[in-house]
């Protein structure tokens, strides 16, 4: 029974949906409508007001691009036909939108409205070379696909602070023969006052005569007496030294027993008996 409860609300949820008004369409045969600020995979170059190419080769878009997609030629700097002014022109300009990550950091940096996004995306392609965008690709959406609501100077302006207060320009002088507008009142005051303070001050001499200074007179200093305290000093008790009476004996005296000398035997010399024969005589 479970089973068919289960089925009977798979089957609900079913037929609730079937009958539910579609959210979605057949893109690209049918294409929604964007936001104005809405932006897609695809650009353009653009046109000044004169009509000239708005890209004067600054390099700015180049540098900020993080993927580093974007190849710039410059040319030599010549004068503009219309204005006559000198300005830098490009020879080539190429973007390659494989790598690109669509940060619009390129067109909040260029200072001429030069570059902008499209807000229509775009289709699909068979090679990697339609992907890439050379300079006349980038010129021919300019007129081609629609451009998104976004460029360097409206985005620029979004990031200012409205707190600050703008600078406002002075009024331009008024013509000699114009009527000046009277000064207020105190003007005048103010500026005899800033006169009285630039002029120098005169200092009268001070005269110094010589300093008698008056002898001081020191009251004597009355001390008064220290009362010492007698101090009494207890008595020492000194206890009585008990001395041990010493034990006199009969005094022994050992006997001095004397070592007997030896006496060494004298050698005595062998005494020459006189000859017979007196000195004179020689024996034969």
């Amino acid at each position: 029974m479970k089973h068919f409860l289960d089925a009977f609300r798979a089957l609900r949820t079913t037929i609730g949906v079937a009958a539910r008004k579609p959210i979605t369409v057949e893109y690209p045969e049918v294409e929604r409508p964007r936001l104005e600020r809405y932006r897609t995979t695809s650009f353009a170059l653009l046109h000044n007001e004169h009509g000239e190419e708005a890209c004067i080769g600054c390099l700015q878009c180049e540098r900020i691009c993080p993927s580093q997609v974007i190849t710039i030629k410059q040319g030599p700097k010549r004068e503009s036909a219309v204005t006559g002014k000198k300005r830098g022109w490009i020879e080539d300009f190429t973007l390659d939108t494989t790598a690109c990550i669509f940060c619009e950091l390129c067109v909040q940096v260029c200072p001429e409205d030069a570059i902008a996004m499209a807000s229509v995306s775009a289709g699909p392609t068979r090679t990697r070379e339609d992907l890439v965008l050379t300079m006349q690709k980038l010129y021919d959406n300019e007129k081609g696909v629609k451009l998104a609501w976004g460029i360097g100077s409206k985005l620029m302006a979004m990031q200012e602070d409205p707190t600050k207060e703008k600078k406002v320009a002075k009024p331009a002088a008024a013509a000699d023969g114009a009527p000046k507008a009277a000064a207020p009142a105190k003007a005048a005051p103010a500026k005899a006052e800033e006169a009285k303070a630039e002029a120098p001050k005169a200092d009268a001499p001070k005269a110094e005569g010589p300093k008698v200074d008056a002898p001081k007179a020191e009251a004597p200093k009355a001390e008064a007496p220290k009362a010492e305290a007698p101090k009494a000093e207890a008595p020492k008790a000194e206890a009585p030294k008990a001395e041990a009476p010493k034990a006199e004996g009969p005094k022994v005296e050992a006997p001095k027993v004397e070592a007997p000398k030896a006496e060494e035997p004298k050698a005595e010399a062998p005494k020459l008996e006189p000859s017979e024969s007196s000195p004179g005589e020689v024996k034969p």
